[in-house]
């Protein structure tokens, strides 16, 4: 089962940022997940436009950005301009979930939409076909470090159902408390992207850890 793993950079030493990129530039993994928090959507602050001047700079691979704030609609154009691979809203935050998609599309962007724990896959039946990514948290978003939900296994299953059931090309990523120990579970449900933070900068082997959750399914 193949599948594209992102490194979420939140997990990083910021102290050591450029070196920690250059690492995963030359590792085996696929994106750069950029996690933004604005202490309002969830309880925590990352990071702004000034960290991401420095790490687009730096960076090599494409850019995943997840947009955890509220509003976002209002700074879509600006996160664009850094040119990811995708950039995700979610659908707790956004009042006008279509436009807003349609929106990052205008850009040239793939847009993703992104659903929290307690949401039900349900809500994405009107939007999923026009969606390249679906996020599926399984972890409560803010902070890094957190243990994966079980029941997120369940809910990525069904939004494989609902994609394929729906002729949609979206592909599933999954984000929060994914290491070594349930990444062929995660995989298997369904997922098609899978985030790792701490499993992989918690490591002292950056990159050996990479290449250990690439060739674990």
């Amino acid at each position: 089962m193949a599948f594209l793993l992102s490194p979420s950079i939140l997990s990083a030493d910021f102290g050591k940022l450029e070196e920690q990129i250059e690492i995963i530039n030359n590792s085996n993994a696929d994106l750069i997940h950029v996690d933004v928090m604005d202490g309002v959507f969830v309880p925590n602050i990352s990071f702004g436009f000034t960290v991401l001047d420095s790490l687009v700079k730096y960076a090599k691979k494409p850019l995943d950005i997840h947009l955890m704030i509220v509003d976002p609609e209002k700074y879509i154009e600006r996160f664009a301009r850094y040119h990811p691979e995708y950039l995700t809203i979610h659908l707790e935050s956004c009042i006008h979930v279509h436009r807003a998609v349609s929106y990052i599309h205008s850009l040239g962007v793939k847009a993703g939409v992104a659903l929290n724990p307690h949401s039900t896959v349900n809500l994405l039946q009107e939007i999923v076909s026009e969606t390249d990514l679906v996020l599926i948290m399984s972890v409560n978003p803010g902070y890094g470090g957190q243990k994966f939900i079980e029941n997120s296994l369940q809910k990525i299953r069904k939004t494989h159902e609902l994609v394929l059931k729906s002729n949609s090309h979206a592909l599933i990523e999954v984000d929060g408390g994914i290491n070594s120990d349930n990444i062929k579970q995660v995989v298997s449900s369904g997922a098609d992207i899978v985030v790792a933070g701490n499993a992989v900068f918690g490591s002292a082997d950056i990159r050996k850890v990479i290449n250990e959750l690439k060739n674990s399914i």
